[in-house]
């Protein structure tokens, strides 16, 4: 018997629950399918929210043919030999109305060679591509393919959503329809789902083989929680329990609490979280929230990914509990990562500014004539290894991007400046 996720996957877009801002009436992906011109795109959002069922109901309204191929284990060949599939049934007398949809599930998992084999046949409109994925399409998805795709962002399912997605599961599923199930209590499912529609449907089944065939079966959190603790781990690596944990582990160490750190590290580890993950989180905190307070924060965590990713668990623990604590009982600035923001604002305002003659390469005798290079002051050769001039262009000349921020090392920073360049940015 297929999963009950897999049995009560909707058949209309009346059945499907959640996404109102997407298929809703007049919303504009509904608007889209209804005059069959859909493009290709790409469903952002958390595991569980329809982004499976949502790509098949597309396909069935469209009456195309739908090919799937799961990232994890499909490769460039795979990926090809569909492609040549749908176009040799789009070009034959068996051919449905509307062009091929391709999902592929978990996009961000292809490679960028896996990713460019889907460029020609998307360009050239001979599939549809639907993919979908749970990480940022802009980090994860490369941008010739991206370019080529509308990105629609999947909503988590609200508590209402999914309490009504228990209540229709028992109302339409024959198997628990035969069942006497009467449900008290939906906080344990809801919170144990952790928004996962998937996860909620089989923590439900797992609930229902609960049923002895005679009395009712009356569904309590105790209940829930009673049969899910051995078989359901609360710790979801793909879910918002991920988020939400990984965020306490990085406040802990910005808020300078090893307790905390070491805490919410060891819940990770506990629920099996990748270890790379993890490591990647502390170089990360150790730029940003350590920053140029000590900028051996940063050396300790590139040292600690290499480490722990070599020797792998479970000493890994010791070398990312080292870490984070070190970084937690470090001192704090974030001043680098202020100034290059502000420097990429400054960049997104003003645009490509050009780049000013003094500070040019003036690699041959054309430059040279050009003035390349003219009047720029070699800074070794001035007093403390350094030459007033500008290095900003003209029209930014004077503008502060970085603040040195009160902690001994950018302190001794800050008083440099002060004589070097008091006059003019006023530090």
């Amino acid at each position: 018997m297929k999963p009950l996720a897999e049995r009560l996957r909707p058949e209309t877009f009346d059945d499907y629950i959640g996404q109102e801002h997407l298929i809703a009436e007049g919303a504009v992906l509904r608007e889209a399918i209804k005059s069959e011109q859909i493009p290709s795109f790409i469903l952002w959002g958390p595991p569980g929210v329809g982004k499976t069922s949502l790509a098949k109901l597309i396909s069935n309204y469209l009456d195309c043919d739908f090919y799937a191929l799961s990232a994890i284990n499909s490769g460039v060949k795979d990926i090809r030999e569909t492609i040549e599939k749908a176009q040799n049934q789009t070009t034959s007398l068996l051919s449905k109305g509307s062009r091929p949809v391709l999902f592929i599930d978990e996009i961000h998992r292809f490679s960028k060679s896996q990713q460019d084999s889907l460029l020609k046949a998307v360009e050239e409109g001979i599939i549809t591509l639907i993919g979908a994925t749970t990480e940022n399409p802009s980090f994860e998805v490369i941008s010739a393919l991206l370019s080529r795709c509308q990105v629609y962002v999947l909503e988590p399912l609200s508590k209402d959503q999914l309490v009504k997605l228990v209540d229709e599961a028992l109302k339409n599923d024959e198997f628990l329809r035969a069942k006497k199930i009467k449900i008290k209590d939906y906080e344990a499912m809801i919170q144990l789902s952790g928004g996962d529609a998937r996860r909620l449907y089989n923590i439900l089944e797992l609930v229902a083989n609960n049923y002895n065939g005679k009395d009712e079966l009356v569904v309590t959190n105790e209940l829930v929680k009673k049969i899910s603790q051995n078989n359901i781990a609360i710790y979801d690596k793909d879910g918002e329990q991920h988020y939400d944990i990984i965020s306490a582990f990085i406040k802990s160490i910005r808020g300078s609490d090893p307790n905390g750190a070491v805490y919410w590290l060891a819940r990770m580890i506990h629920g099996g979280e990748d270890v790379k993950f993890i490591a990647r989180r502390i170089i990360i905190s150790a730029a940003e929230d350590i920053g140029l307070a000590n900028p051996n924060a940063l050396l300790i965590a590139q040292t600690a990914f290499d480490c722990a990713t070599t020797v792998g668990l479970p000493e890994a623990r010791i070398i990312l509990s080292e870490a984070a604590i070190y970084l937690a009982n470090s001192a704090k600035s974030n001043s680098a990562y202020l100034a290059i923001d502000e420097a990429l604002a400054v960049v997104k305002k003003t645009g490509d500014l050009p780049v000013p003659l003094h500070l040019r390469n003036a690699p041959t005798k054309l430059m040279k004539e050009l003035s390349y290079g003219e009047n720029y002051k070699y800074s070794h050769d001035g007093e403390h290894n350094f030459s007033e001039q500008e290095y900003l262009p003209k029209e930014l000349e004077g503008k502060k991007l970085f603040q040195p921020q009160d902690n001994p090392l950018e302190t001794k920073s800050k008083e440099r400046l002060k004589s070097l360049w008091q006059k003019k940015y006023g530090y």
